[in-house]
């Protein structure tokens, strides 16, 4: 196995659609009578849908890693997922709604087996239903407004709330909900017209949303409810979907370079790509609005207002070299001013914000400085077409990587950290080549699959592109491909890692697509993610569940029991294997116990931290709250208090983890971007990551176990 993003062979993929003992043998149970009754606007499967069904279904229950049946448990499992997918704050069906919806629960293995798509829609027929109830009792009362002198409290996280008693106890919720709204905009000092005007757009544009959903959103929605009742990673890609995994993969797309978002009706321009067509043509500016768009010089322009985002992206994409002309309305002229059209060729853009970069952080030691170089790796990116291609400039993290190490060399760095924060994962290949930057050569990974039969992902290339000093910065996201080099980094001894216990995701997953099984040539039927195998550390144990326990554990909120792959429905438990044979480049412990001790002694000393534990403790004591204040007195104390907290861990470059964490209490409005400068404040977690690193190097002078120059060939030439 090369990569954990290969497809299926066609070969394998009609083996498996003609053998129909891999059904296994059942009795059909018949379909439970409908909830709802038809209606024009209702939503309905399509003939490719039942096909996609029985090949997804075919798909997890013979050849997922932890096969499962498809008997009544998982039924029950897949009837809770869906449910909690369509309203996972217990804000729209009541509890009659829900024991009508039972009639579903032992059913729905059989549906799957049968492509019986009918029980999928007629619960989300019955939710949009509810949503239009909702938002027109919402709308209904901003035309009364509320009393903010009521002490009364509004309980925002219904998660694990009972269920509504009937539509007058869910009226109650949602007066609450809408005076709460009501209130975080007071709070941000709106006046009241405003107010019923921002409300009474938000509303609607939850209505519109859920009535733009289509019958392939629809059937998206409930094959995802199947897959993660069989595990959490597995899932399927409805054809858009697809696109998008591939784009972000490759970081580049042919367009014109903008990022869009929905605003009421209208398409407006986030942000525009720098060094994008758009940029280079320089007239469409964020915030300009698209209503209408056409193809080559004088193609029909098509009215988009009020079109769905997905749609005008995929108007606007296109070929290469190509011509998209866009009818805007200009920021500065408003929605009353004349519109312009602009005529812009397509081009590839590439996708920067998701690319490895660089930055060089200096520590004091005594009266020198050390130079320790960053390198941030958000994903682990490779353009698949471009190396099945063999294109001589493919992209790929990797390379990246290697190229930026270059530079850092030059800068005359010390020490090297690579920071993983964040980085959930991607590519396997990239994983391996970019271990093999930090070692000679030798096995990165091992992958069980699910007839126990073990392979080896290796590096072969003999060199290192970094010989030094080196460190792996994590955090509870960092999952999958960022496990594996963390781990490999820690079992060969050739560096530590620094930050929080990682997420735990050992799984290996491949993408199936369906299209190969298409009956016409117009059938879209998307991709699925299938859970096929498990990774072990070349050390023995798996990074599943457990993850990656850092060598320096930097302080972090909660309990790790109650987020990561553990906490996640249905995973898959952690294992061991044997160890395979590979020979550490050092043991470090004695290096990381002294200079562990060094590192506890600043955070106990250092008023960054200091606030930082501060900020940690009066977490702790809040996290479990799920109720919010109504009386305004009370609410501008919470809030002013809560900003009061912000504006010193600002001030001293602590990471704010308050920000977000009790709706309405210390964010002011969800719908306002953040302005603050978060951005411009030191990263407390680099910077004592960067000190560590250091600590490491002055305990190294005399033994030198940091560094392997001896390993790494002179003249290492960018990749």
């Amino acid at each position: 196995m090369k990569t954990n993003l290969i497809r299926f062979s066609l070969l394998a993929v009609l083996a498996l659609v003609s053998v129909p003992a891999l059904m296994g043998l059942y009795t059909p149970t018949s379909a439970p009578a409908a909830i709802t009754e038809s209606s024009p606007d209702a939503l309905a499967a399509e003939p490719h849908h039942e096909h996609a069904s029985r090949l997804a279904s075919r798909f997890l229950t013979s050849y997922h890693y932890h096969r499962q049946d498809l008997d009544d448990d998982m039924s029950s499992r897949i009837f809770d997922q869906y449910l909690r997918q369509l309203d996972p704050n217990r804000s729209f069906f009541t509890a009659s709604d829900v024991d009508d919806m039972e009639r579903y629960r032992d059913y729905l293995s059989d549906a799957i087996r049968q492509a019986d798509l009918d029980p999928a829609y007629d619960m989300f027929n019955l939710y949009a239903r509810r949503v239009d109830e909702r938002t027109d009792h919402a709308l209904a009362l901003l035309k009364k407004g509320f009393d903010f002198d009521i002490e009364e409290e509004y309980r925002f996280d219904r998660r694990e709330a009972d269920w509504a008693a009937d539509r007058e106890s869910l009226d109650e919720i949602w007066r609450k909900r809408v005076k709460n709204d009501w209130l975080r905009l007071r709070l941000a000092d709106q006046d009241d017209e405003s107010i019923v005007e921002t409300l009474t757009e938000r509303y609607e544009g939850l209505q519109r949303r859920v009535h733009e959903l289509n019958s392939e959103d629809v059937f998206s929605l409930f094959m995802n409810a199947f897959t993660r009742s069989v595990e959490p990673h597995s899932a399927y890609m409805s054809p858009r979907r697809s696109e998008d995994f591939e784009i972000s993969m490759r970081l580049s797309l042919d367009g014109i370079g903008a990022m869009l978002q929905r605003e009421t009706e209208y398409t407006t321009v986030m942000e525009v790509v720098p060094g994008g067509p758009a940029d280079l043509d320089g007239r469409l500016q964020p915030g300009d609005r698209i209503i209408a768009v056409g193809q080559g010089e004088d193609g029909d322009m098509v009215d988009v207002v009020g079109w769905r985002l997905d749609h005008v992206v995929d108007l606007i994409r296109g070929e290469r070299d190509t011509v998209v002309r866009l009818e805007v309305l200009p920021a500065e002229t408003g929605l009353g001013g004349p519109s312009t059209e602009l005529e812009i060729t397509r081009n590839e853009v590439k996708l920067e914000e998701q690319a490895a970069s660089k930055e060089v952080i200096e520590v004091p030691v005594g009266d020198e400085t050390r130079r320790i170089g960053i390198v941030r790796v958000p994903v682990f990116y490779v353009d698949f077409q471009g190396r099945a291609r063999n294109e001589p400039n493919y992209r790929s993290s990797t390379r990246d990587v290697r190229r930026l190490i270059n530079e850092l060399k030059s800068d005359g760095i010390d020490g090297l950290v690579v920071d993983l924060r964040g980085n959930g994962g991607g590519a396997l290949v990239e994983a391996t080549t970019m271990t093999g930057l930090f070692i000679d050569t030798g096995p990165v990974v091992q992958v069980r699959d699910s007839r126990g039969r073990v392979s080896l992902e290796e590096d072969r290339e003999p060199g290192m592109a970094w010989e030094g000093p080196l460190g792996v910065l994590v955090d509870r996201r960092s999952a999958s491909a960022s496990e594996i080099f963390a781990a490999a980094i820690q079992d060969y001894g050739r560096g530590v890692v620094i930050g929080e216990p990682t997420f735990g995701k050992g799984t290996v997953q491949n993408l199936i697509d369906l299209d190969n099984m298409s009956r016409g040539e117009d059938d879209k039927m998307g991709q699925i993610k299938l859970t096929m195998a498990q990774f072990y550390r070349i050390a023995g144990g798996s990074t599943q569940a457990k993850g990656v326990v850092p060598d320096f554990v930097l302080p972090s909120p909660g309990d790790p029991e109650d987020w990561g792959e553990s906490a996640l429905d249905f995973a898959m438990p952690w294992g061991e294997i044997d160890a395979t044979d590979f020979k550490p480049y050092a043991d470090l412990s004695g290096l990381i116990d002294l200079a562990r001790h060094r590192h506890e002694e600043r955070v106990k000393t250092d008023d960054k931290f200091a606030d930082l534990m501060a900020e940690l403790a009066e977490w702790e004591e809040q996290r479990d709250r799920e109720t919010v204040s109504l009386h305004e007195p009370t609410r501008r104390k919470e809030v002013e208090a809560a900003e009061e907290r912000r504006a010193s861990r600002h001030a001293r470059g602590t990471p704010d983890l308050e920000e977000g964490l009790l709706e309405g209490v210390a964010a002011v409005d969800d719908d306002e971007d953040d302005e603050d400068d978060d951005d411009e404040a030191p990263d407390l977690f680099l910077t004592e990551s960067a000190r560590i690193l250091s600590d490491l190097i002055d305990y190294d002078r005399d033994t030198h176990l940091l560094a392997h120059s001896e390993a790494a060939p002179s003249g290492i030439d960018v990749d």
